[in-house]
């Protein structure tokens, strides 16, 4: 219980520091916007309600994992750059019990980038959304949130060795919504993409939040998105034990 409270805290510290952050804060606001229209422009041209339905869900969680992929992959890259690596690493906490609630509230966020992107749809390109399954829906995009603050903790503490990891958090982030059937029904793309797109949770996310929303059933999905984003969680505090006992060996861990 002390660990689920020292999260929560951690949570809302991370959440207020995002908000008021020029880069995180600003940018997240803006971003998904430019995705929303850009993507209701594309499908607009098609003369069809429901590849603009289609699109608008699409459009969402892709604000929402911009929002992960390229600030939680830098995640402690930046507390190198404050100079906090080092005292946090030598906290009584775990790390992973650090790191993780940053990632969750850039996740979070994404709730944020979810309602912008639907509103945007609605009032500026006039599509009209009903949600079959309220209760459901609001269960999918929790559920995905969760999933991707744990993808987003596995990718901080693997990019950890490279001083730009922001880079490689940015590589990411195309190639996993198109990969995700985010825009792009999976069943359009090469068959050797399918076992990549079901081994990331946002690819049961999306499908979840989807199924909710048109009436069909989620629960299937979102439980294999829940069941990824708890991997990703236990891979990445192996992942972090692993880089801090090397970094303590070589004494490498402020990359100097």
């Amino acid at each position: 219980m002390r660990s689920l409270r020292f999260v929560a805290i951690s949570w809302t510290l991370q959440f207020k520091m995002i908000l008021r952050s020029p880069f995180d804060g600003i940018g997240n606001v803006i971003y998904p916007l430019f995705f929303a229209t850009v993507a209701f422009f594309v499908f607009r041209a098609g003369h069809s309600p429901r590849t603009l339905v289609y699109a608008s869900f699409g459009a969402a969680v892709m604000g929402m994992w911009s929002s992960v992929s390229t600030s939680a992959g830098s995640a402690m890259q930046r507390e190198r750059w404050w100079g906090t690596l080092e005292l946090l690493v030598a906290a009584p906490r775990h790390f992973a019990l650090v790191l993780l609630p940053a990632t969750l509230g850039l996740a979070t966020v994404g709730i944020y980038n979810l309602a912008a992107t639907l509103l945007w749809g609605r009032f500026l390109f006039g599509v009209h959304l009903s949600i079959a399954h309220p209760l459901l829906f609001a269960l999918a995009i929790a559920g995905t949130v969760l999933a991707f603050g744990g993808l987003g903790f596995l990718f901080a503490v693997s990019f950890v060795r490279f001083r730009a990891a922001w880079v490689l958090g940015n590589f990411f982030e195309y190639p996993v919504w198109l990969i995700c059937g985010f825009l792009v029904p999976l069943a359009l793309l090469p068959g050797w993409v399918h076992p990549l797109a079901w081994a990331l949770a946002p690819t049961w996310g999306m499908n979840a939040i989807r199924e909710s929303a048109l009436g069909g059933s989620p629960l299937p999905d979102l439980a294999a998105c829940l069941g990824l984003g708890l991997g990703y969680v236990v891979l990445g505090v192996a992942v972090t034990d692993r880089v801090l006992r090397a970094a303590r060996l070589r004494g490498s861990l402020s990359l100097t």
